[in-house]
């Protein structure tokens, strides 16, 4: 991969561009907007789609949240991946939906829009996977379903299928159903590492026996 001048500036724009886009944070838009309120001053006070849920209720307007969150890092994820594809080759797609994946990451969880108090991130990795590699992405989700039916926290189920997507990959190998260069697997492991630390406070929680359970009902 060569890092030459224009190849910088495009990955800087690319990162700014998606910092501040994974930024918008639906939880805190809708909390403020429905509800007038601030969701990171209720439940564990977190701006994410389950606290929200905890917090409001299995209305529609939880389940926006959540579409909100994906969406936002799909368009931009897909828009970066295709300017790559179509500037700097077919192999420059998946690099660039893993790095636009990764900074609309962190700016969901230091958001400059709100004092960067944000969330986990967890929707917009899961966003991200499916623009790297659709076949990481079906099985992250698999063992997401199962861990969470199985002990209903969200917290382990996030975290576990997070850890999944760089594992899945290297498994993948460099190989046409895995990944095109070792940079793209190196964003995933990071993505993943980000969202395992920023679940750090819900292990706190396990371990206290204090930490909620995620239901589908109201």
């Amino acid at each position: 991969m060569e890092l030459t001048a224009n190849f910088i500036i495009g990955m800087v724009i690319c990162a700014i561009v998606s910092y501040l886009v994974g930024g918008t944070n639906g939880a805190i838009i809708f909390s403020k907007l429905v509800y007038h309120q601030d969701i990171r001053d209720y439940g564990s006070k977190n701006p994410g789609f389950t606290n929200f849920k905890r917090v409001y209720g299995n209305g529609i307007i939880s389940w926006i949240v959540m579409i909100f969150d994906i969406a936002k890092t799909a368009l931009c994820v897909f828009l970066t991946s295709l300017i790559f594809e179509k500037v700097l080759g077919a192999d420059y797609s998946q690099f660039g939906a893993a790095f636009s994946g990764l900074f609309c990451m962190i700016g969901h969880c230091l958001p400059v829009w709100y004092k960067f108090r944000g969330g986990k991130a967890f929707m917009a990795g899961f966003a991200t996977t499916w623009f790297v590699n659709w076949r990481m992405a079906l099985i992250a989700m698999g063992i997401f379903l199962l861990i969470l039916f199985i002990c209903w926290y969200m917290s382990i189920a996030s975290c576990i299928a997070s850890l999944a997507c760089p594992v899945t990959l290297f498994i993948l190998g460099n190989s046409e159903i895995g990944y095109n260069h070792i940079s793209v697997w190196i964003l995933c492991l990071v993505s993943a590492l980000l969202v395992i630390v920023r679940h750090y406070p819900n292990f706190i929680k396990l371990k206290n026996h204090t930490e909620s359970k995620f239901s589908l009902r109201k």
